[in-house]
């Protein structure tokens, strides 16, 4: 690619500068978060809790805590690496809006710049309009509140394009935290809270490790919406397993209800290899759910709802099938309001009950083809 009025000096310019400007990306964020092109800051690293039987994530890994000075640090260099490619967008003539083109050349200008993860990460984040952040990694909201407080600020100022910021966040953490400190949290800038809640029955969190009850998960979740945080509550069908699928389903509506978060979102159970779960699942001490099971299990736990949130199956995982032979649900990051949309869902529920149980996707295909 030749682009007229740009000699190569001009080029190897920014190639240069761009070579010696990184920032600490982590490996996790959710679906929704990576369907926008959200930025991704690593405000801390790996889980504090990291104990939990069902996770693969983050284990073998030690919890640490970033000092402020270092997420300046890479909050600046995200700066700078965002003003290096807006001027070669005004060089190439694109008025420094984020062009295709503008990656095109500096991938095209060196050979080894396609390994350049933090300058292509801004430029995705650029196209896609500069708007979400998602701050890294487990629970970020464990951080010092008056050093959270201090980066937040720090970030909307030096990137003031963001319209959203979003972590994941631990209940328990949440329940602990003073709502005067979360209060300032969200006035700093967070936005959006993505908590793993997983079930609401407490004999199945004890099973599992979750390291928190119910009641915690509750008041966690109230506070946080109190303090004028989005909330997304992610609960996992099957992960009582066929033993206590009906308790799981029941007291998982229970919490809901209890917090009404503004998003519950649907991650069936897939047991991975190398995990406690996996291994209770191979001795015969967990027995997963066939899909009408869990069908019959998501069945009894909307029709428990009484929330005004949004439902949603956005995942992978959601994979039952309708009578058409395409996915059952929707798997938009929006997903069925409620509770106008209940029936719609309840209705979705009753098609795929209906058709033969072998159409659907089996969890355990999933987990035979996790283990190639």
């Amino acid at each position: 690619m030749i682009i007229k009025g740009i000699n190569s000096l001009d080029i190897s310019s920014h190639v240069e500068k761009l070579k010696n400007l990184s920032f600490e990306i982590g490996i996790y964020r959710p679906p929704s978060e990576g369907g926008s092109h959200s930025l991704l800051m690593r405000f801390t690293r790996n889980c504090p809790w990291n104990k939990c039987t069902f996770c693969e994530m983050y284990k073998e890994e030690r919890f640490e805590l970033r000092s402020v000075q270092e997420i300046k640090t890479d909050i600046d260099n995200v700066a700078a690496i965002r003003d290096e490619l807006t001027a070669l967008s005004w060089k190439m003539g694109f008025g420094g809006s984020m062009r295709r083109e503008v990656i095109a050349l500096l991938l095209q200008s060196d050979p080894h710049f396609h390994h350049n993860h933090c300058t292509i990460s801004v430029f995705q984040w650029l196209y896609s309009g500069g708007k979400t952040a998602f701050l890294q990694d487990a629970n970020s909201i464990i951080m010092r509140p008056h050093e959270l407080i201090e980066v937040l600020v720090y970030l909307r100022e030096k990137l003031p394009s963001l319209k959203r910021v979003t972590t994941y966040a631990r209940a328990k953490t949440l329940a602990q935290r003073k709502s005067e400190e979360l209060v300032e949290i969200k006035k700093a800038g967070l936005d959006r809270l993505h908590i793993g809640l997983e079930s609401g029955d407490d004999e199945v969190l004890k099973r599992v490790n979750k390291g928190v009850s119910s009641a915690e998960q509750i008041e966690g979740g109230i506070k946080a919406i109190e303090a004028g945080f989005e909330v997304s509550e992610y609960w996992m069908p099957d992960l009582g397993g066929r033993e206590r699928w009906r308790q799981h389903a029941e007291n998982t509506a229970r919490v809901l209800n209890a917090i009404n978060p503004h998003y519950i979102r649907s991650r069936p159970l897939v047991p991975r290899p190398g995990t406690p779960l996996f291994k209770e699942f191979e001795e015969g001490k967990f027995t997963l759910s066939s899909p009408h099971e869990r069908l019959e299990e998501l069945k009894l736990m909307i029709s428990r709802l009484e929330v005004n949130s949004r439902v949603c199956f956005d995942h992978a995982m959601n994979a039952w099938t309708n009578e058409r032979g395409t996915l059952l649900f929707r798997q938009d990051y929006e997903g069925y309001k409620f509770p106008e949309e209940k029936a719609l869902v309840l209705s979705l529920i009753e098609q795929g009950l209906r058709i033969d149980e072998k159409n659907h996707v089996d969890i355990k295909d999933l987990i035979a083809l996790s283990s190639l």
